[in-house]
């Protein structure tokens, strides 16, 4: 006795032709990256920290360490914002004060202060932050160009801010100015 079997895709069609299109979209809706992945994508892991009342973050990819601020040497004949250099795990690394480079209230600095560590391509150097707030994830696409409050130097330096105001600051940007870079020679 012979069983029949129910026809399969590829036998459905006449031609087979149906067959064809059913199995094409299905090929497509598996190669679809999951939507967890595309979310993850939108998503950016940030170090968010505060300078003047006003709270900044960093992704963590540029991030090295944060690096709790101590022994800090001033290097004359240097624009204000750099601060000085700091011997990091054996490497002088530079510390700039952003709050100078973008114009913001100054408080001093004291023990509580934190550098971070940041690097792009080849560059690294130290930012000072008042406190350190934590890390967590920000999503890109909820990210505003602008606020009309932040004009001049800082408006070139930003990715975006956040609906809570949370500036995420672009560290290659920052770190690729000429203005950054000292280059100059003092004659003794």
């Amino acid at each position: 006795m012979k069983t029949e079997q129910p026809p399969s895709a590829l036998t459905a069609g006449a031609n087979g032709g149906d067959a064809r299109q059913i199995l094409k979209a299905r090929a497509k809706a598996l190669a679809r990256p999951p939507e967890n992945r595309l979310r993850a994508e939108a998503d950016l892991e940030v170090i968010e920290f505060g300078l003047a009342q006003e709270r900044y973050a960093i992704p963590t990819a540029a991030v090295r360490e944060v690096y709790a601020l101590k022994d800090l040497t001033p290097v004359p004949c240097t624009p204000a914002f750099v601060l000085g250099v700091i011997n990091w795990r054996g490497q002088i690394l530079p510390v700039i004060d952003i709050k100078k480079f973008f114009d913001l209230p100054e408080h001093g600095i004291t023990d509580l202060h934190k550098v971070i560590i940041v690097h792009h391509e080849k560059m690294e150097l130290g930012i000072l932050a008042d406190l350190i707030v934590g890390v967590r994830t920000v999503s890109l696409n909820a990210l505003q160009p602008s606020l009309p409050t932040l004009v001049g130097i800082r408006e070139e330096y930003l990715k975006g801010v956040t609906a809570e105001r949370l500036v995420l600051l672009d560290v290659a940007r920052i770190l690729t100015d000429q203005r950054i870079i000292v280059q100059e020679e003092v004659e003794t």
